[in-house]
């Protein structure tokens, strides 16, 4: 994610509870142009980038 050195990092409010295994959780990285996606379980590997744009229909779609 190129515009921000230190993004913040938040996972997935359904990977908070209800399940005993909560290995399986997503995490999202909002900046000013993209949207990083990354399985919190390899942080070190390249996040998915979006536009926030195409982040937005993506959440719109699931609605």
């Amino acid at each position: 994610m190129a515009d921000a050195a230190l993004p913040t990092w938040r996972k997935s409010s359904f990977s908070d509870g209800g399940s005993e295994d909560q290995s399986n959780c997503v995490e999202v990285a909002i900046t000013t142009n993209t949207v990083g996606v990354r399985d919190s379980k390899t942080p070190a590997t390249p996040p998915l980038t979006f536009t926030p744009a195409a982040w937005s229909q993506f959440l719109a779609d699931l609605r």
